[in-house]
Formats: structure tokens, sequence, C-alpha cells
């Protein structure tokens, strides 16, 4: 049988979880604005990483 301090523990969190459900809309635009900045940034630097893997792998001996 749960005790007093429990119930008011559980009573809590399931208060302040109803209450800050969070932002859909605004999440979707942090995710979208974080994958536009990947997209961008791996532009400009994709021929960098693709020399520094070639370099990599021409180290490796058979």
């Amino acid at each position: 049988m749960p005790t007093l301090a429990l119930l008011r523990v559980r009573s809590r969190l399931t208060r302040s979880g109803a209450a800050d459900r969070g932002d859909v809309p605004g999440w979707v635009m942090v995710t979208l604005m974080t994958a536009m900045l990947v997209a961008a940034l791996l532009v400009f630097t994709q021929p960098l990483l693709e020399g520094l893997f070639e370099d990599a792998v021409k180290q490796v001996e058979p």
C-alpha cells in the first residue's frame, strides 16, 4: 500500500507533466532549422571530410 509521501510525489509529477506538454510547432521548427544548418555545413565541409577519409583509408595496410 503506497504511503502518503509517495502519493504526494506521484500527484505532483502527474500535475506538472500535464501542465508542461511542450510546444509542438516550436519543436518542429527547431528540428527543421537544425537539419537545414547541418545540410548547409555539409555543403562546405564535404570535400574536406572526403579528403580526410581517403587519407585515413590510404594509411590502413591490407
